[in-house]
């Protein structure tokens, strides 16, 4: 164990609410003394034996309450500790870190609310295919939209791109409609996304010497579009066209866009391609001298494909070629280190950066917390905190959420609220992400009820899930097969402006066909079809052996038929078939035993190192038949 953290071995848990107690002031005075009373009444409330998600009678997490009125903002004295209990007495002291009230309108847009509600019911509407058929539909309405309000739909429908791609072509023919480069660039991402590259490209070439034509952002989104779907070589001609128009010539951004490419790459675990495209470009041009920035990018890029070798290799070659590192470089390099659980090497790194002159910060920190927190280190989280807290910033949303992560996935659900309240009391308003790690929790051990008491509580405080958290309660709910909460969970999903991706479809989709209810599942993937979500095709399989189980072949074939008239993989991996997961990992562990123990066996009766060559290369030895 690091030395560091030897001398905060034996340190009570206390010491944490001592810092952080001291934390809750914006100008905390090192020299200054909290009083003995209000020091215990913070231990008594943080740091009780029983998790407030656990009290009888009272709802799982008080989430904090959003303001009556914006004008009534209290005068809060920032040289006064503010303690959980304080904050739970006084909810008007709750205004300052209530999170904003967000409608699932732009407040900005002219579309009235009963011209909205007429355009997303012909786009939900199954009836309606994309083409001739939905655009007559679209005329009949009379609607005029603009940038905005289109926007706003391309916000809902994320997951149709069909529907959206007729919707974009006829608003375009409008008279009244202005060109938005940034609608356009959402229409381009939608067809990236489900595949539709060719679709892409004729938007941009038709407009490419026009004043409706595409930006800087247009060619970074296809080339990420292309890094995320493995397509590495038109991903460098996007790069290469891009480059070569006046757009990005004359505006210096070749290098940005470069860039972007090896990013793109690098996130996509398509790092060998980047380095690889990288010297090349270094052979074709002595001269470049390749930026910080670049190294960074190619650093993240092995450390996120865990080749450790060629991360410290490039780092050697960094400063041999005398790249000034900067505090990125470092944040990435201790993040990395943390990646691949070798923490005590990543905290190395932060006296080295000080001996450069180069101030650690939150960026650096962050990811050694996130680290012995999940590793469930919490007594060495103290050392690092006590670090952190000399930092003008102090401890950050990001931190926080790290440590209610750590504790979560620990089953410490008790530690999670305790450090919910110091966030809480801190003035973090807790994010989506913070409590999605609770529902990672309740569906990790298929706590319905919590899990659904949060939800509930969470909506009537405000706060707005994002599409993880509808992620995991479908989840649960399916993993427990409750169909009836699961369906009315998307219902409140797609109220609330998601539309269902192929992740929660296809969950549901195998849930309906374990209950047998056939004309669901098939209206569901019909659906999906019909909105350019192309379904995985064991998902497909399954639904077709079952129903021609069942006898159904007029629906298999209807089924076929459909999957026949979409571009897919047949190689898409099967994520939901955890049962055969399960019992060909069982398998594996039984072979590795008995190949292990025949192992053993031969160890102890052959000393000849040439006896134990000879027995394990023979045409019929034990190991072989271990392994049949």
């Amino acid at each position: 164990m690091n030395t560091f953290f030897c001398s905060h071995k034996r340190r009570p848990i206390s010491t944490l609410a001592l810092l952080l107690l001291k934390s809750t002031t914006k100008n905390p005075d090192p020299n200054s003394q909290i009083s003995i009373t209000t020091y215990h009444h913070l231990l008594r409330r943080l740091f009780s034996h029983r998790s407030w998600l656990s009290f009888t009678g009272k709802p799982l997490i008080n989430w904090p309450q959003l303001p009556p009125t914006p004008s009534q903002k209290p005068n809060l004295n920032q040289n006064e500790v503010t303690t959980i209990g304080e904050i739970l007495s006084n909810p008007s002291l709750l205004q300052e870190i209530s999170p904003p009230s967000k409608s699932h309108k732009n407040p900005n847009s002219n579309l009235n609310q009963n011209d909205f509600t007429t355009i997303c019911e012909i786009l939900s509407n199954p009836s309606l295919s994309p083409g001739p058929d939905l655009e007559n539909a679209l005329n009949q309405t009379g609607i005029e939209l603009g940038p905005s309000q289109l926007q706003e739909i391309f916000d809902r429908f994320g997951s149709s791109p069909k529907p959206l791609f007729t919707l974009f072509l006829w608003v375009e023919k409008q008279p009244s409609y202005e060109f938005s480069v940034t609608v356009f660039n959402s229409m381009i991402n939608l067809l990236g996304k489900a595949r539709e590259f060719d679709l892409a490209w004729s938007l941009i070439i038709d407009r490419i010497d026009t004043d409706r034509g595409p930006d800087m952002d247009t060619f970074t989104i296809l080339i990420r579009r292309f890094a995320r779907a493995g397509m590495v070589v038109p991903a460098i001609r996007t790069y290469k066209y891009a480059s070569n128009l006046d757009l990005i010539r004359d505006s210096n951004l070749e290098m940005s866009l470069f860039e972007i490419l090896l990013d793109s790459f690098c996130k996509e675990r398509h790092v060998k391609a980047a380095s690889e495209y990288f010297a090349r470009k270094r052979q074709l041009d002595p001269s470049w001298i390749p930026s910080t920035r670049v190294y960074n990018i190619l650093l993240n890029g092995w450390f996120r494909s865990r080749k450790l070798k060629h991360a410290e290799r490039l780092w050697v070659e960094m400063k041999k070629e005398n790249v000034k590192p900067s505090v990125v470089t470092y944040g990435t390099l201790v993040e990395g280190y943390c990646r691949m659980r070798r923490v005590e090497v990543a905290i190395e790194l932060i006296d080295e950066m000080k001996q450069e002159g180069i101030e650690p910060n939150a960026i650096v920190y962050n990811p050694i917390i996130d680290a012995l927190g999940e590793a469930g280190r919490f007594k060495e989280v103290l050392g690092m905190m006590e670090r952190f807290l000399v930092l003008e910033s102090g401890p950050t949303l990001p931190t926080y959420n790290s440590l209610v992560k750590g504790f979560c996935k620990a089953g410490d659900l008790v530690g999670a609220s305790k450090i919910l309240k110091m966030m809480i009391s801190k003035g973090n308003v807790p994010t989506p992400t913070t409590y999605n790690y609770f529902f990672r929790y309740f569906s990790r051990f298929g706590k319905i009820e919590e899990g659904m008491n949060l939800y509930t509580k969470m909506i009537e405080s405000g706060y707005n899930p994002d599409r993880l958290t509808y992620h995991l309660l479908v989840k649960m709910l399916c993993e427990e097969e409750r169909l009836d909460l699961a369906m009315q969970i998307t219902k409140e999903m797609r109220g609330r402006g998601f539309d269902l991706d192929l992740a929660i479809s296809t969950m549901l989709m195998h849930l309906l066909l374990k209950m047998h209810r056939f004309d669901e599942a098939f209206g569901e993937f019909e659906d999906m079809i019909r909105r350019g979500v192309v379904p995985q095709y064991l998902t497909y399989e399954k639904m077709r052996d079952m129903l021609k189980r069942e006898g159904m072949n007029e629906m298999a074939r209807k089924l076929r038929d459909m999957m026949a008239s979409v571009p897919h993989s047949m190689k898409l991996p099967n994520t939901y078939n955890g049962d055969i997961d399960r019992d060909s990992s069982r398998l594996r562990r039984r072979s590795i035993i008995r190949k292990a123990e025949v192992m053993s066996d031969i160890l102890k009766t052959k000393r000849n190192p040439r006896e134990i060559v000879k027995s394990r290369s023979g045409p019929k030895n034990n190991i072989s038949s271990a392994s049949r």
